[in-house]
């Protein structure tokens, strides 16, 4: 499945068991020996009362994060399309909260991606206080990032051109940066209009994605808190758009757009 280009292999682990090892994590995720994808999701029944599944995501390099967006999307399309549910709206858990995704009339998907943090110890970022913009030193360059966790952690720059930003160059570097203990997202946002951006996101373990869905939450809420933005954003990535509206401090963010099947088949591990 992808949404906006950004691809996934989605395993149903409610009429089947799955333990997979990172190694084999990794053989699914391998576009020349594998199935080949940017993340693995894992459809789980529900752990806890209240909720109708669990939600779990691996990287292409074999680790398990926290969200994703784009993948909330497709699961939400996964589960209804596989007879798995016939609600409209279902309740996930995740391994930093549950998520409410909604399949629209139109096709689209609409998820409450939750309320985001600000807090640098909640990214985590190395930081004693909560500022709206920060100084990273990166490659002998000072730049201004602003840092939020949508369950995931991503830090957020304002760029003159997505077209001409070091994306390749920097992501990794912002990556790993020794302020960022679990790592991070790396955003690079263009300011099109106060309703529109274009955005790439250079993702942790899996490297510049076509699209990601949490990275354009993260870059809306950045734009809005920095008076850049204002509610909706149409987010423009490479491999799409997809539409975030959020009513601030304390409130969650709404995040719209996409989810599509492309095949679906069987393999041995």
């Amino acid at each position: 499945m992808h949404g906006l280009g950004n691809d996934f292999v989605v395993l149903d682990g409610v009429r089947q068991q799955i333990a997979l090892t990172p190694e084999q994590l990794r053989y699914l995720g391998d576009r020349h020996f594998g199935v080949g994808c940017d993340q693995i999701l894992l459809v789980e029944p529900a752990q806890q009362a209240g909720v109708d599944f669990r939600y779990r995501i691996f990287n292409a390099d074999g680790g398990e994060v926290e969200q994703c967006g784009n993948g909330a999307r497709c699961f939400a399309r996964f589960v209804h399309d596989q007879g798995l549910s016939d609600q409209r709206e279902i309740r996930v858990e995740t391994m930093k909260g549950i998520i409410a995704p909604r399949l629209e009339g139109d096709g689209n998907v609409t998820v409450d991606m939750g309320v985001p943090r600000f807090s640098p110890q909640e990214i985590p970022f190395l930081h004693e206080e909560d500022v709206v913009i920060y100084n990273l030193d990166v490659a002998d360059e000072t730049l201004e990032i602003s840092v939020v966790s949508m369950g995931n952690p991503h830090a957020v720059q304002v760029v003159e051109s997505v077209d001409s930003a070091p994306v390749a160059a920097h992501g990794p570097l912002i990556e790993n940066h020794e302020r960022f203990p679990q790592r991070v997202n790396a955003g690079f946002m263009q300011i099109v209009d106060a309703h529109a951006i274009r955005l790439r996101v250079f993702e942790r373990g899996a490297g510049e994605t076509l699209a990601c869905g949490t990275g354009a939450c993260a870059a809306a809420v950045a734009g809005i808190r920095r008076g850049l933005l204002s509610s909706p954003v149409r987010v423009s990535t490479r491999g799409g758009d997809l539409t975030i509206a959020w009513g601030g401090e304390g409130r969650p963010v709404m995040m719209t757009g996409p989810a599509v099947t492309v095949f679906s088949g069987e393999i041995e591990l």
